[in-house]
């Protein structure tokens, strides 16, 4: 009795059954390959490719990041440092109290999963389809802010330079600024002159 019970639970195993599982292999094997004529010819990579960060700029050209730290928290790497320090009316590099006086990312710790960008609170930190990385030097693949911030778009004006008059921190959130004022743009020519006359 219990050799019928085996003999139904386990059938006799087929030629069929060995040969499944290398289907792929087989139905692989006679493609024509693909090659890509990396670095001559570049295929685009998708939209959403998680590639080297950006730091971003509000239309004026104040910076989205705030100081806040949630980016290097969230980082499982521990690939970003983050310092905030607090904005003045003199020195006012983003809309509110804090910016991001420091801003590290180690792309030798980095795996660009992307959890960083989804703790921003404002969108200050995205990342772009720049996937060339590799170099030949160690201190080099540690970027700096200057190395992650955003170009200056038509419109906007290099921080630092005061809010747009009127308007406050929630106003820039919300997509109210669109790009920077005459007085801002003023504001910056000024400064630039006084700093090119102290310079040596």
């Amino acid at each position: 009795m219990a050799e019928q019970r085996e003999s139904q639970t386990s059938p006799e195993p087929d030629f069929l059954s060995g040969v499944k599982g290398f289907a792929v292999t087989f139905g692989t094997m006679f493609r024509k390959p693909v090659t890509e004529q990396y670095p001559f010819e570049k295929v685009p990579t998708a939209k959403r490719f998680h590639g080297r960060h950006q730091l971003n700029r509000h239309p004026d050209g104040l910076e989205r990041c705030i100081g806040c730290e949630l980016c290097a928290w969230a980082c499982p790497a521990d690939a970003i440092y983050v310092e905030g320090a607090d904005n003045t009316e003199e020195e006012r590099y983003s809309p509110g109290e804090r910016y991001g006086r420091v801003y590290q990312i180690n792309y030798l710790r980095c795996i660009l999963c992307g959890l960083c960008i989804e703790a921003c609170p404002t969108r200050a930190l995205t990342m772009t389809n720049e996937y060339e990385l590799a170099d030949d030097s160690r201190a080099d693949l540690i970027y700096e802010k200057e190395d992650l911030l955003g170009p200056l778009l038509p419109g906007m004006v290099e921080a630092p330079h005061p809010m747009v008059e009127g308007m406050d921190d929630t106003d820039y959130y919300q997509g109210r600024v669109t790009r920077a004022t005459d007085a801002q743009i003023r504001y910056a020519a000024e400064r630039a002159a006084a700093a090119h006359e102290v310079a040596p």
